[in-house]
Formats: structure tokens, sequence, C-alpha cells
């Protein structure tokens, strides 16, 4: 066996390369083919405690008002910092230089309009969010019910003289099953610009399919994020706008047509199953699986419809004046009450107002690598684990358990097991079935008088 798998010509630019993971070069190299590695920019990112996602199987016993992670207080330095000198600044001059308080009525009439648009910014961003988890939601329940149908319902041929047939049906299965769980991590690196397809977590899954796609022709080494400068990086952490790159930059500028991996794996899934109804591994059930092809794909357009349809830049611009607007005329307002107060109190007026709106623009993409964006390596990670589990155990052995040794089937009436329940009557199991029943409505009639009680 060979020992990589090339796409493109070597004397080339370098294109993807697959190596092979049971070569002896490979032995004592530990695989991650789930993602726990994660992309360049994943591994980037996580180094941060204010970066992300979160990992939601971690628990904090602070209180909630304590925490750091998964807040927003780094990128409220710098605009706090702004607040509390141009509220200083307006003090010392109301108070050594000239009154320049006005009336609080303004304060009341700008609140209403700043509660207003911070709600609505919010309101749609967790909009966006919760539907972003609702289609990550089905697909897992997709996922896992595609796979269930292709390892139960998807038959291996039994030909005794050709058991070289049987393996390959037995290994074609575990390929669609694979290519299940590469839809959802190529999703999730759709999702996040991340266009190549030689991800630690992703290129053994699609090596299979790796010669017809789109994206592997294109020079892998140019679709790859670069190591950001120290600058960069605190630029980022503290939120400055000019730090951030635009995330498609590595789609705009390449040269090559990138395609759409995860509608490429969908058409291989669609193939493979055309394929299996013809050769009568597919019987009786083929529409279930075009349901659930069909369900990915309605998955992938939904999820591109978030990416790709943010809020109205005009709703965007708008909302932030109003919001620096209030803030910068909040001291002229507290001065003549509060006196030398009014510095904190601006700042913690701006810390309020802006940190809400702050969050509901980090979740407006919940899809991203920030704190509280939706912990996609999880979701897949928790798919790849699932279809794990169902192929552990081998297709017929599913249907055998009604004569297991431990079944006691007529529980808590009778303790025999199946074995033991054959030697008798019909007649005996149906009586015992009726009396039951009959238990079951006099234990509600029982819950029932006690609580009456």
């Amino acid at each position: 066996m060979s020992g990589k798998i090339s796409t493109g010509d070597e004397s080339k630019s370098p294109r993807v390369v697959v190596q092979d993971i049971t070569s002896s070069t490979r032995s004592n190299s530990p695989i991650d083919p789930f993602g726990t590695a994660g992309s360049k920019m994943s591994n980037r990112r996580t180094m941060y405690y204010f970066e992300g996602p979160r990992d939601t199987q971690k628990h904090s016993k602070l209180p909630l008002f304590m925490r750091l992670h998964g807040g927003i207080l780094p990128r409220m330095i710098l605009p706090l910092v702004f607040v509390g000198c141009w509220a200083t600044a307006v003090t010392l001059v109301h108070k050594y230089v000239s009154d320049i308080g006005v009336d609080t009525v303004l304060l009341v009439v700008l609140g209403f309009v700043v509660a207003f648009a911070v709600s609505f910014r919010s309101s749609t961003a967790y909009e966006r969010y919760s539907e972003g988890r609702r289609y990550w939601s089905q697909l897992t329940f997709t996922s896992r019910n595609l796979g269930r149908l292709v390892w139960i319902n998807m038959l291996e041929r039994t030909d005794e003289e050709d058991s070289e047939r049987k393996m390959k049906d037995l290994l074609g299965k575990i390929t669609a099953i694979n290519l299940i769980v590469a839809f959802s991590i190529a999703l999730k690196h759709r999702l996040r610009f991340e266009p190549a397809i030689d991800y630690p977590d992703l290129q053994y899954l699609v090596a299979p399919i790796t010669s017809t796609t789109i994206a592997s022709h294109a020079d892998q080494s140019k679709l790859k994020h670069k190591k950001p400068s120290t600058m960069k990086q605190v630029g980022e952490y503290l939120g400055l706008t000019f730090a951030h790159s635009n995330p498609r930059k590595l789609i705009k500028r390449s040269e090559d047509n990138l395609g759409n991996l995860p509608h490429e794996i969908l058409a291989h899934l669609s193939a493979y199953f055309e394929k299996a109804m013809a050769t009568k591994q597919i019987v009786g059930c083929h529409k279930f699986f075009w349901n659930d092809v069909r369900t990915m794909a309605d998955i992938l357009t939904g999820a591109e419809r978030i990416l790709n349809t943010p809020l109205p830049l005009a709703y965007t611009i708008s909302i932030a004046q109003i919001t620096w607007m209030y803030i910068m005329v909040l001291p002229f307002q507290l001065i003549r009450k509060l006196g030398f107060v009014t510095i904190p109190a601006t700042m913690l007026a701006a810390y309020i107002i802006l940190g809400l709106a702050m969050i509901g623009q980090e979740i407006e993409n919940p899809f991203g690598n920030d704190v509280n964006d939706l912990p996609l390596e999880s979701y897949c990670n928790e798919i790849a684990d699932d279809l794990d589990v169902l192929i552990s155990t081998p297709m017929n052995e599913y249907a055998n358990y009604p004569e297991a040794s431990s079944n006691i089937p007529l529980y808590p009436l009778s303790y025999q097991t199946t074995a033991e329940w054959t030697r008798q009557s019909e007649d005996d199991v149906r009586a015992l079935l009726k009396a039951k029943a009959r238990k079951a409505h006099a234990r509600k009639m029982e819950a029932a008088e006690a609580e009456e009680v």
C-alpha cells in the first residue's frame, strides 16, 4: 500500500496529500480523526482565556457575577477608559470653567430610544443564535437517523462463495457513515470560512472522495490562516476593529474554485444510496434515506442563510451611533446633581449599555470562534461518538435481543426469562398481559387517592 495519496502533480504547487495511517512511518504517531487538534485557527484562538467557543463540559463553581470566562470584559477596557476620560473632562470643565450641565429631561427621552435600540439588537442577535442551534440539533438528529438506516437497514449480501463482496458491503457502509460525520465537520469549517480540506479532523474522513472534490485541486498552503503578529493578537483581544481581518479573505483571494464540500459529500452519499438500491441492498425504505439527505441539504442552506444574512448595515450603524451619542451626552445631564460621582456613574452606564450591544454583536454570527459562539467542535464530536457506538455492534446482533438470556419480558409480574416462557402456552402469556394492564390501572387509582388525601 502506498505511503500517500496525492490528487495533484507533485512537481507543481502543493495539493491535498493524505498520509497512509497504516504505514510504518505513522505507527508511532497518534491520529486525531475527530478534531481534538482542530485547525490552525482553532488552535490559535483556544490559547486565550477570553476566546472560544466555550467548552460546555467544564463547570465553574464561582457565582455568575464573579466569572470572567464567557464575559466581554477585555473588549470593554478601551471603551470604558475612553468614557472615563470623557466624563472626567466634562466634570473638570463644569467645576472649574463654566456650567455646562443640561436638563435631565433629555436623559429620559434618549434613554427610551437607547433601550429600544439595544433591545432590538439583542433580540435579533439571539434569534439568529437560537436558529443556528436548532439547525445543529436537527443535524445531530438527522446524522444519527441516517447512520442507523445505513447500518441496520442496508443489507450486507451473504454469498458464501464470495466473501470479498460481503466485506466490500461492510466497508462501504462504514465509509458512508464516515461521510455522514465528515458532512458535519465540513459544514463547521465552511461556516468559519476555512476552505481547506486537509484539516486534521477532516482529511481522513474525506480521503475516499478527495480526488473528485473541487477544493482538492487548489493550493492548500494558501488556504490556511497565517500566524498573526503580537500586535494583531493584542488588538483582537481588546476588540479593536482595525485589528480584525475579513474572515472571508482566504476565499476572496483564492484563484481557484473552492466548491462546496458539504454539498459534494451529499452528492457522494446520494450516489452510494442509488447504487445500493440497484444492488438490492436497500429494499422498501429508500424514501427514508432520501428524506435524510434532503434534510441535511436543507440544514446546509439554512446555516449559510444565517451566516450570509446579517442584520442590515443601516441598523447596525444607527444603533451604534445612538448608544454612543447617549453615553457622550450622559455626563452633561448628571454633572449638576452628582458632581465628581458623574465619572463612575457614566462608566457604569456605559458598561451596561455597551456590554449589551457587544453581546448582540458577538452572537449575531453563532458559528464563529468567539467565547459565546456555538461549540461546533463538541457537536461534531458528539455525532462521531454516537455513530462509533452504533457501528461497534454488528447489524445482526441488534435483532437478537428478544432471545437474550437476560430478557424478562413480563416484568414485574414474572421474573421468567424468554427461554422459560417459550415452554409455556400462549394463553398463559396473554392472561398475564391482561393482569399487567389491570395492575397498572389499579396503581393509577391508588396514586390518585393518595393525592386527594
